[in-house]
């Protein structure tokens, strides 16, 4: 019972920095994954794609209604991460908990002060077919790797390379998030990992929920100061993972 609940609350969580920030929510599933339910690294990094897909479909729903989706442009920025992902995906499970530990930490701590410092990538930026392909790639590895959506990477990266206006980054981010995070999800299946449904489903619709209320809250709360509140619990979450503290 006591996991049920902790996993409706982290999914809650996550939802709602998902719905709020189009960003940041992925990164939190990990580690609550990890230190609050008891997975593995590899069964984190697993079940944090099948989240990462659930919400993301939610969340693209709504952008996609109000117009917000670049789709040419998030297709194009997705097709250089597939091979990638699915690399990303199968290999990842035959690496050691420590290094798929290490390797999370190491991504979260600049995610973490990105969100805090709130930098805004520049708009109209020049579009480079060499630049698009280098980060849709590299964030198709990242996605396969670590099982992380992000979105903190993909909103700048669509911004600052393929000159997509921010009004429309998040809703294309979530494009490509979706068709990395479900090939490296297809890669991962060969590798016979098994996962606890029981405490997934009800992380993946209290994440949903979450993801709707994060909207609404949102329209009421400075951007800027959710961000720097998700990137605070993001960087602390990463210093218990070090000190070994079990959350």
């Amino acid at each position: 019972m006591i996991a049920l609940v902790l996993a409706l609350l982290a999914g809650a969580l996550v939802g709602l920095a998902l719905g709020s920030l189009g960003a940041g929510g992925s990164i939190l599933t990990v580690p609550a994954l990890i230190y609050l339910l008891g997975f593995s690294p590899v069964e984190a990094t697993t079940a944090g794609l099948v989240i990462v897909i659930a919400t993301s479909a939610t969340a693209l729903a709504a952008h996609a209604r109000a117009g917000k989706v670049r789709w040419r442009a998030g297709l194009l920025f997705a097709a250089a991460g597939l091979l990638p992902a699915a690399a990303a995906g199968v290999l990842s499970a035959h690496i050691p908990a420590t290094i798929l530990t290490l390797a999370f930490a190491a991504l979260a701590v600049p995610a973490g002060l990105r969100m805090l410092r709130h930098r805004t990538p520049p708009e109209n930026a020049t579009v480079s077919v060499a630049r698009a392909a280098g980060a849709g790639a590299g964030l198709g590895a990242v996605t396969g790797f670590l099982g992380v959506g992000g979105g903190f990477l993909a909103v700048p990266a669509l911004v600052a390379v393929l000159a997509v206006p921010m009004s429309a980054a998040v809703g294309t981010s979530l494009l490509v998030i979706i068709v990395n995070a479900l090939v490296a999800l297809a890669a991962r299946a060969t590798t016979g990992v098994s996962l606890d449904w029981a405490l997934i489903m009800p992380f993946i619709a209290a994440a949903v929920l979450g993801a709707w209320d994060g909207r609404r809250l949102a329209a009421k709360i400075a951007p800027a100061a959710l961000q720097r509140v998700f990137g605070a619990l993001l960087l602390a979450v990463v210093a218990a993972m070090a000190a070994g503290v079990t959350l």
